[in-house]
């Protein structure tokens, strides 16, 4: 198996520069009935607190694809539920994204999710999850290592309402690797398609969409964080 550098390096030699999007921007958090029109690159990750300690396995960029590689090899589902302080929904995962697939239910299966929170409210757009400014959260991404994931946006999923996708990260990352750690959903509808070939959606909530636009609803400050903390009490693989 080749290693992420590998697939890095691809992906870069595949790229188009010839851009012209805007300069990443804070979002207005004004509350408006009309869908925003939001640039898809503001779609990121918010970084987490470091801590000293290490486990003995890490994942790197060097391991990562090798390990998502096999372990995907070793699941059995493709649901996982999400509970959080304002109810619970459920989310099916693709399985023909495979790498980005591996890593939510690794990641579920590690507890990584449990209390982190639903962060990021952008209103009629999405909600993302995965991150806190709580200690526990820094000590989790420190313990399951430091690396990326590559886009995987051409097996023919699109940002429809409902979809759950993957923001890339704000760490050295010009050309839009995805943040391991968290995720956004889709609230628009029908879809927020502009995110199409940015981002790698690689489920779907098929049940409890009610609770994502309840979240979706929640009072927010500037910033597009909610008023009050909205926490994902538990994550868990569904048999």
């Amino acid at each position: 198996m080749r290693s992420l550098k590998f697939y890095i390096s691809l992906f870069v030699a595949t790229v188009t520069f010839a851009s012209c999007k805007d300069t990443p921007k804070k979002a207005d958090s004004t509350t408006s009935n009309a869908t925003p029109t939001i640039d898809s690159t503001k779609i990121t990750e918010k970084g987490g607190i470091k801590d000293a300690q290490e486990e003995a396995f890490e994942l790197t960029e060097d391991n990562a694809i090798d390990f998502f590689y096999n372990y995907e090899k070793t699941l059995k589902s493709n649901k996982v539920k999400i509970t959080t302080s304002l109810g619970s929904f459920t989310i099916e995962l693709y399985e023909n994204v495979p790498y980005h697939r591996a890593n939510f239910i690794y990641l579920t299966e590690n507890g990584y999710f449990d209390y982190t929170q639903f962060h990021r409210v952008v209103k009629n757009f999405i909600i993302q999850g995965g991150n806190s400014d709580d200690e526990r959260t820094g000590k989790k991404r420190n313990d399951l290592g430091r690396y990326l994931l590559p886009p995987d946006t051409r097996k023919g999923h699109k940002h429809h309402r409902g979809t759950v996708s993957m923001p890339s990260s704000e760490m050295d990352n010009p050309h839009m690797l995805a943040s391991p750690f968290e995720f956004f959903i889709v609230v628009t509808d029908p879809g927020s398609y502009h995110l199409d070939d940015e981002y790698t959606p690689f489920g779907r909530v098929i049940e409890g969409m009610d609770i994502v636009d309840k979240i979706n609803n929640v009072p927010v400050e500037k910033g597009d964080w909610p008023l009050q903390n909205i926490y994902i009490q538990k994550a868990e693989v569904l048999e």
